[in-house]
């Protein structure tokens, strides 16, 4: 029967095969692959680096080149999702990440481990982009940023347990030899694997229109031109970019930080990254009231209110000298009320002026979040020290941005299309 949308009378996705039920988690569970890759296996990051003998530098590249690979690939992945479907593309590349998976918890050494996990990156760009065209495919860009904040929820959800679950591997005894971290690395295979027989069994394809020139060379280079010149979809890429920013320099730094320089152990690790996911949660239903009553624009700049203030409480507390669990993560708590706004906003309105180029578009968004993300990564290799400081003026520095993004760019050029 076909699927009726009570939420969003008139949108695309009425007309779909999908329930709008259905759309919404598949949104959860392919944006949800990010947490499941990245957040899963922070609590086993120190022990794998003890494990292989590695420094912390060559720690984080498994990190930081899983991202570049992910921003670069989706550069490839959104065109040939434009030409040739969504629904391919995620058979394709959920099959090759559970691949990578599998290789990355049997990697030899840390240089094979980091080669395995930049494959899982890019494979991982296949299922996020999808995701994020798949949002334009169906619904124009004001219900896109809702039911992507719903989307975001479950991925919130599947955050929770990601960081406890990988704290609680990673803490495990070796079974046959087998050592905890290397259970935290194969854990995203089998998200992977459940995925990928999701998508075969139940998702229909959403892009009404292939276009057979997507692939084209010069159509290729006109589109990005065209994109990337966009002022609504510059504003809006800067605030993803930035708001992610932030959010990334947390994940990179915050397991040495929380384990090597506060004492916790990786279980409570694990539970301190289960509430600020709980907290996430809640900024995407805030997302969702917000867009109600005062529309996207409004609602980014009242978000960036909450951004700044936990960036800027985290950057004074650690100039006075405090340190505890606490000094960190409640200001965090604050900036991921922010982050649980910005990013549904953001990434919906950066699509939005490209209904017939969803995917290129998600691609060179998402391209430019995780050279942000890469650049940051190479600046904490070189200068975790044993200290907050790396961590707290990162985010310090992150919220400055987004600020400066949601009440100067996003005021002047947000407003997304209507159709």
């Amino acid at each position: 029967m076909p699927a009726t949308n009570a939420a969003f009378p008139g949108s695309a996705a009425a007309a779909h095969a999908m329930s709008p039920g259905l759309v919404i988690g598949f949104l959860s569970l392919l944006l949800g692959i990010q947490p499941i890759t990245t957040d899963l296996y922070l609590p086993a990051l120190p022990a794998l680096t003890e494990g292989f003998g590695a420094a912390m530098s060559q720690a984080q590249l498994t990190l930081t080149a899983l991202l570049l690979a992910f921003g670069v690939s989706q550069l490839f992945w959104g065109p040939l999702s434009d030409r040739f479907g969504r629904r391919p593309i995620l058979l394709a590349g959920l099959a090759a990440y559970v691949a990578a998976a599998i290789a990355s918890a049997l990697a030899p050494s840390m240089a094979a481990l980091i080669a395995c996990r930049a494959v899982q990156g890019a494979a991982m760009g296949a299922a996020v982009m999808c995701a994020r065209a798949m949002v334009r495919d169906l619904y124009t860009p004001l219900q896109g940023a809702r039911v992507m904040s719903k989307g975001l929820t479950g991925l919130g959800v599947i955050a929770c347990l990601s960081a406890p679950l990988g704290g609680l591997l990673s803490d495990m005894p070796s079974i046959s030899g087998v050592s905890g971290w290397r259970m935290a690395l194969m854990a995203p295979a089998v998200f992977g694997a459940l995925c990928l027989g999701l998508v075969a069994l139940r998702f229909e394809e959403t892009l009404g229109q292939r276009n057979p020139r997507a692939l084209q060379p010069a159509v290729l280079l006109r589109t990005w031109w065209r994109i990337a010149r966009n002022p609504t979809f510059l504003a809006y890429s800067a605030l993803a970019t930035s708001s992610y920013g932030g959010l990334f320099t947390f994940l990179a730094a915050s397991s040495f930080v929380f384990i090597q320089v506060l004492g916790l152990s990786k279980t409570q690790y694990g539970l301190v990254m289960f509430s600020i996911s709980l907290v996430y949660i809640a900024g995407t239903m805030l997302c969702r009231r917000l867009l109600v009553r005062f529309g996207l624009r409004r609602a980014v700049a009242m978000a960036a209110v909450l951004t700044f203030s936990g960036g800027t409480l985290m950057g004074l507390l650690a100039m006075m000298g405090v340190r505890s669990t606490w000094a960190i993560a409640l200001p965090f708590y604050l900036f991921m009320l922010g982050h649980g706004v910005h990013q549904p906003c953001s990434q919906s309105g950066a699509v939005g002026p490209f209904p017939q180029a969803a995917g290129a578009a998600s691609a060179l968004n998402g391209f430019v979040m995780m050279l942000a993300a890469f650049a940051m990564g190479g600046w904490l290799g070189t200068h975790m020290d044993g200290t907050v400081f790396p961590l707290a003026y990162g985010m310090w520095f992150w919220s400055v941005l987004i600020c400066l993004s949601a009440w100067t760019l996003v005021q002047k050029y947000g407003e997304p299309a209507r159709h």
